[in-house]
């Protein structure tokens, strides 16, 4: 443990340290400070932004280009002087709009008689009388592509492929650089509103995909995470989410304390005249907007034009730049509503990868406020339907539903994928590509779907007390083999053990799967036989018990046991969050390693020994009920993951045992409810927060009691529900209660330290406890006599009045993508062979 704190203090310590030159950008009028006006180092490719007053910090380049830009002004490009400080400044300009008539002098930032906060405040009090919802009806239809490319592109490189060099176009962002797209999506959409009764539907019309990601059978995931994470914008919200986050809109509630608003000019913008307010971060670390408004200027204060940018010093990882330009349209019966929406961004995720350019345009139109819809449309609460043939429209069907060109690389997409894939060694590329991204090996020929996968890759070796070293081969089926069934299997063969391991699932999927049985929303009935080894605490792994990173372990695992398991599943989730799952499961448990299953009322053997229960039989029916509104998923080969954590979770289960039904040894009823919600704090970041209450209502054996849910691992999820320090089996009770709260600060105070904030270093603070109880009936210390229970490992403790706690204090986001927690024991301290604290480790990607 002290290697691997001494190993994270070296890496924190060797953080570069250079020459640096500051200066200040002001305006050419009044000489005052610009705001958050953004620095272009074009030699290096670094961005810089200014604080609030204009000032600014940049690496000592003397002699290199800088360009300097910020809305409302002229750009400028100079060479870096060679002085240690030196001042730049910008001439305003009307920005392409027309009648500049006012002019106003900024002077340090005031709330009190701030012509431009008085205005706001009328613009954010008018908003609730101009939303499209105080109708009793709507609908309208949406057109939206998304394109992702890469950007600045060498042409040079690739003069030897035309097909290559054809695809090449200019950036959206800046013409003077080239991109290559790489895919384009495409998706048209009527959204129907109706008051009374409530409903909101969005009925996909037309779907249309293209690019690189149909190379990989899971390609689809590049989409959906495109459109989680640049979702469509409506300022009218009190928070925008974007990039997963939400930031406060500038025009929402909070808007006023979270923005600093001025007035630039008065302009003249598609025949209405309107203020044009300019408005950036109190704190330009915080997750937030800087960007302008042009709001008409009559009683209805209606934000005509707006543009958001997010500042380049924000605290937002992965993104070098995000423009998202909005215009809106007065219908004749007098509503304000948006009529074009555009969104481009700039994403650099690995130092070696090439940076990514994404554009999402979008139109909105065909107002209608009559409601002329057949009634069994609306029927039901999915909130999305999808037309049968929305995703098979042919050129006709595009050629009139598109409502903006396409460009010459989205175009001849389809071609470029094909020459791409008919590149020399292209093969063996993807084959090495989809085996470390998606974990599994294809039997497929390069461009055809796979039918038959190997993996996981990563549990091919792994290993544990009783088997030693492990290895196993698996694989399954795909969709492309039969969408409707899979057969999932595995072979196993421990080398101490010298024990075989098999398992087998054959699942029916009643809705039919482009890829994988899992798939949004599962409606299956799955048969399992499984005979295998694994530990109590192994029910709580997130990744398969097999996975090779599961082998190290922060304390030894000895206690396991065999079982024989044949199960049959039926799993049914709606499209609009509510789920059931039913299940019945006949198992046999044997214990081997350390774990031992000795009755409390056995009679010694000549020796003194009491001999040991060899097996438990178990014959079990469980019922789960969950709900999780508006949640969506990405799916890989291995699982699917939530694109977010914003939807809460509620789930009862009941599991019960029942005596001589197909050889059960016991009677048994286990209740299990548990709920998740996150709860976000604007600027201060969000706090996950779950509670679990087991409870078994029979008097069993300790196998059967509620064990606590524990991870052993030194990598952990931030957001599991298990303990860190607390031992294998430590508390056996009949009944507790789980709760923990972790605080995400998303850099709150970090960025508020000169040094610290550019690191942008996130802060993490979490409670986990747990209150839990044996009663009497179960307590096989007051029952010496009982024919049923077992004693309690010697590992084991029963709890007393007092809660189990842990806290943790973590760093996060390091180099973008690591955290490092330090986790405390709280209480039971002083119980042996435990450990009172821990470093424990994170991978976690995040905007």
């Amino acid at each position: 443990m002290k290697k691997i704190i001494l190993l994270v203090l070296l890496t924190i310590a060797f953080i570069p340290v250079w020459a640096q030159t500051t200066g200040k950008v002001t305006d050419k009028n009044d000489g005052l400070g610009v705001p958050y006006a953004n620095i272009y180092l074009k030699d290096i490719k670094m961005n810089v932004s200014c604080d609030a007053e204009g000032n600014f910090t940049l690496p000592k380049n003397p002699g290199k280009k800088m360009i300097i830009s910020s809305v409302g002004y002229e750009k400028r490009t100079i060479d870096i002087p060679a002085d240690s400080y030196f001042e730049v400044t910008l001439k305003s300009q009307e920005t392409g709009l027309q009648g500049v008539t006012v002019k106003g002098r900024r002077a340090r930032y005031r709330k009190k008689d701030n012509p431009a906060v008085a205005l706001m405040r009328r613009v954010i009090e008018h908003k609730k009388t101009s939303h499209l919802e105080l109708l009793p009806f709507y609908e309208f239809t949406k057109y939206q592509k998304i394109t992702l490319s890469q950007d600045n592109v060498d042409t040079l490189k690739h003069k030897r492929k035309p097909w290559y060099i054809e695809h090449i176009e200019k950036s959206p962002i800046d013409s003077s650089r080239l991109i290559l797209p790489l895919t384009v999506d495409e998706t048209v959409t009527k959204h129907i509103y109706r008051k009374s009764p409530h409903r909101e539907l969005d009925i996909l019309d037309g779907q249309r995909s293209a690019g690189v990601n149909k190379i990989f059978q899971t390609g689809e995931m590049v989409n959906v995470m495109l459109k989680e994470i640049f979702q469509d914008v409506n300022i009218y919200d009190d928070y925008v989410r974007v990039l997963q986050y939400p930031f406060p809109s500038p025009i929402g509630r909070t808007a006023i304390s979270f923005y600093h608003f001025y007035i630039q000019d008065s302009v003249v913008y598609k025949g209405d005249s309107c203020w044009q307010v300019l408005f950036y971060p109190a704190n330009q670390q915080d997750f937030g907007f800087k960007g302008q408004l042009l709001i008409t200027k009559d009683s209805a204060v209606q934000v005509k034009y707006c543009e958001l940018v997010i500042p380049k010093k924000s605290d937002v990882n992965f993104v070098d730049n995000m423009n998202v330009v909005q215009s809106f349209a007065k219908l004749p019966n007098g509503m304000w509503v948006l009529d074009r929406d555009e969104m481009t961004a700039e994403m650099k995720l690995l130092a070696f990868a090439p940076k990514l350019v994404v554009t999402r345009k979008t139109t909105i139109g065909d107002y209608t406020f009559t409601d002329e819809n057949p009634p069994r449309l609306l029927r039901g609460r999915a909130p999305t339907k999808e037309m049968p043939s929305a995703r098979i429209r042919g050129d006709e069907y595009w050629e009139t539903a598109r409502t903006m060109p396409l460009t010459k690389g989205e175009s001849n997409m389809d071609y470029f994928v094909y020459r791409l894939t008919k590149s020399k060694n292209f093969g063996w590329a993807q084959l090495v590509l989809k085996m470390f991204a998606e974990n599994f090996v294809e039997t497929s020929k390069p461009g055809h779907r796979s039918k038959f996968d190997v993996g996981p890759v990563n549990t091919i070796v792994s290993h544990n007390f009783v088997d030693g070293y492990r290895l196993r081969l698996s694989g399954r089926t795909m969709a492309a083999l039969n969408p409707h069934f899979f057969l999932k299997g595995f072979g196993a063969y421990g080398t101490d053990s010298h024990k075989w391991y098999y398992g087998t699932e054959l699942t029916w999927s009643f809705n039919k799967k482009e890829n994988s049985p899992f798939e949004f929303p599962v409606r299956s009935l799955t048969l399992y036989d499984t005979y295998d080894l694994m530990s109590p605490s192994d029910k709580y792994l997130l990744n398969n018990k097999d996975n090779i990173f599961e082998s190290f372990r922060t304390q030894s695992v000895r206690q396991m046991y065999y079982y024989s398991s044949h199960k049959l599943e039926f799993n049914y989730e709606t499209e609009w969050g509510l789920s059931y799952k039913a299940s019945v499961n006949i198992e046999n448990d044997r214990p081997t390693g350390d774990l031992h299953f000795i009755p409390v009322a056995g009679i010694p053997d000549a020796q003194g020994n009491i001999p040991e229960v060899t097996r438990i039989h178990t014959s079990e029916f469980s019922a789960t009920i969950g709900y999780c509104p508006n949640q969506s998923y990405i799916n890989t080969k291995q699982r699917r993951y939530p694109t977010n954590f914003d939807s809460p979770e509620f789930s009862i289960t009941h599991t019960m045992g029942v005596k001589g039904f197909l050889g059960g040894d016991y009677n048994s009823n286990m209740t299990e409810v548990s709920a998740y919600k996150r709860q976000w704090l604007g600027s201060w970041g969000y706090i996950n927060m779950h509670v679990i209450g087991r409870a078994q209502w029979n008097k069993v054996p300790f196998p059967l009691l509620c064990m606590p849910p524990v991870s052993l691992n030194y990598f952990t999820d931030v957001n599991d529900v298990t303990f860190n320090l607390m031992r294998n089996m430590e508390f056996l009770n009949d009944r507790y209660v789980y709760w923990s709260a972790l605080w995400d600060l998303n850099g709150k105070l970090f960025n508020r330290i000169p040094l610290i904030k550019k690191l942008k270093w996130r802060e993490f603070i979490g409670v986990k406890g747990m209150w839990g109880h044996i009663t009497d009936k179960n307590n096989p210390t007051l029952h010496p006599d009982d024919p049923v229970l077992f004693q309690l490992p010697a590992s084991s403790h029963i709890m007393s009045n007092q809660p189990y706690w842990e806290g943790i204090v973590g760093v996060h986001n390091i180099f973008k993508f690591f955290g490092v927690d330090y986790v405390r024991r709280l209480t039971y301290k002083n119980l042996p062979d435990v450990d009172k604290w821990g470093i424990r480790f994170n991978f976690m990607m995040t905007f």
